[in-house]
């Protein structure tokens, strides 16, 4: 069993990386993909551009909230699963009614990644980089994001960052 935290920017890479990593394990793949695109036509051009580049032979599993109990039953040795991203997942979980379930879905995935078999890559942009925002929500996003990948890089046995589509090894 392997997990990997892959953090950066928007637009770094990040994801670029982890597909590579992904196809050149060798192992089935599983793509979690954590984001809703709604009306954005956009956002819906990204998504249509993540779909162009990975494999037909990759299964595709949309999850926007459940990410723990997706894992869970995705997760098996001799394959990789792939989460594209949390940050996006992280988004859905703020904006839902219930203030709780943030906090119940962060510590589900944080007590389920330690017991998965296979290998699991998790994308994440880094967004303590910037100045503090001057609203609630976003200052709420960045505080609940860089808690999290706090946890996940204790949790973890590779971290690594991509500036510019370089990887960098943190961990």
């Amino acid at each position: 069993m392997t997990h990997h935290l892959i953090l950066g920017g928007a637009r770094s890479g990040k994801s670029r990386f982890a597909e590579q990593l992904a196809t050149r394990s060798g192992l089935p793949v599983t793509y979690i993909a954590t984001c809703q695109p709604g009306e954005d036509a956009e956002l819906a051009e990204r998504i249509a551009t993540h779909q162009a580049r990975r494999p037909r032979s990759w299964a595709v599993i949309e999850e926007p909230i459940r990410l723990a109990t997706t894992l869970q039953a995705s997760a098996r040795d001799a394959h990789c699963i792939l989460v594209d991203c949390l940050t996006l997942w992280l988004t859905n979980l703020l904006l839902k009614e219930d203030p709780h379930l943030l906090e119940t879905e962060q510590r589900a995935l944080v007590d389920t990644l330690p017991t998965l078999p296979g290998q699991v890559l998790l994308i994440s942009n880094e967004v303590g980089q910037g100045i503090s925002p001057n609203n609630i929500l976003s200052r709420r996003f960045i505080d609940q994001t860089g808690e999290l990948h706090q946890t996940l890089a204790q949790i973890c046995h590779t971290v690594t960052l991509v500036t510019a589509g370089l990887p960098q090894k943190l961990k």
